[in-house]
């Protein structure tokens, strides 16, 4: 196991079977001027003999990498590995990972399922957010939720103290899911036709950018108490979503947050992110979520 970047065993809630699944993953790292070659071999668990590899750049701990995913990771030397190697593993990983998310997202249309990656940073809101959602839509959707965390099955709880199914998965000292673990769960988790599936990504504007789960849209959520900064600081996170949520609205009054600065610095990073405005505790804008969401269900309903 990579210590830094994280990459280890996930768990899914509930399991009663043992998994194997083998994984042959390279990590290259820099630490203080220091660089660090990991490759790993690992096998575990899946009775489905999944080959599964995964993959994470670098970290908050004053790593350069390229923002274009399997471009190399640029200006790293790392002795033993030519550029050309890093290249290759990174479209490797993220190679493996595309043809699971594919699957799953033929089994979501197959299903006329919309599903939804939810992303952000720890603390932004999100399963406040689901659990509003899901309270105000429960009555024309079926919702089904996989919860992704390092630990603990807490927003679980409190997403099926709503009456939704979730289902968690734990992926120990792993930065996000990727979408063997979003296929896996989905064995595990009784997903209606024509209904919604909400997937809580782990807390992390890094790693679950570059990871393609089979979802239909990636919903980045920013909250007034971070800084309206972010956007600029993130930019791989706010490319590949869809919609930006920005939450917390109703403490505006109390924060020093300019939400035209921040809106700006979003739409810098991508000119055709939808943006929204909303409070999941005192509702403000939601209606205008919820409309968002029932337009592109209807889209993806089979029949």
């Amino acid at each position: 196991m990579c210590t830094v970047c994280g990459c280890g065993t996930a768990s899914v809630e509930g399991e009663k079977h043992e998994h194997k699944h083998s994984h042959s993953h390279g990590h290259a790292h820099e630490h203080g001027g220091h660089e660090h070659t990991h490759d790993h071999d690992h096998a575990h668990g899946h009775s489905h003999d999944h080959d599964h590899d995964q993959g994470h750049h670098h970290h908050d701990h004053d790593h350069t990498h390229s923002h274009d995913y399997g471009a190399g990771l640029a200006g790293v030397h790392v002795p033993g590995l030519s550029q050309d190697r890093i290249v290759q593993i990174e479209r490797d990983i993220l190679g493996k990972n595309n043809s699971y998310a594919n699957a799953n997202r033929v089994a979501f249309a197959q299903k006329g399922v919309l599903a939804l990656n939810f992303v952000s940073s720890p603390g932004s809101g999100k399963t406040s957010l689901l659990v509003r959602t899901i309270a105000d839509l429960k009555d024309k959707f079926s919702i089904a939720v996989i919860e992704g965390d390092q630990q603990t099955s807490n927003d679980a709880e409190r997403i099926r103290a709503t009456g939704a199914k979730a289902l968690q998965v734990n992926t120990g000292k792993g930065c996000h899911l990727d979408a063997h673990m979003v296929g896996h769960a989905l064995e595990n988790l009784d997903v209606a036709d024509n209904s919604l599936l909400f997937i809580e990504n782990v807390g992390n504007l890094v790693c679950p950018a570059a990871f393609d789960l089979g979802e239909a849209h990636k919903v980045v959520l920013l909250s007034t108490t971070e800084g309206e900064d972010k956007p600029a600081k993130y930019p791989d996170m706010f490319a590949a979503a869809d919609l930006m949520i920005l939450n917390k609205s109703d403490l505006l009054p109390h924060l020093d947050f300019d939400v035209g600065a921040c809106l700006a610095h979003a739409l810098r990073v991508n000119p055709r992110l939808q943006t929204l405005v909303v409070s999941a505790r005192t509702g403000e804008g939601l209606s205008s979520f919820y409309a968002w969401i029932e337009a592109r269900a209807a889209l993806a309903r089979k029949g």
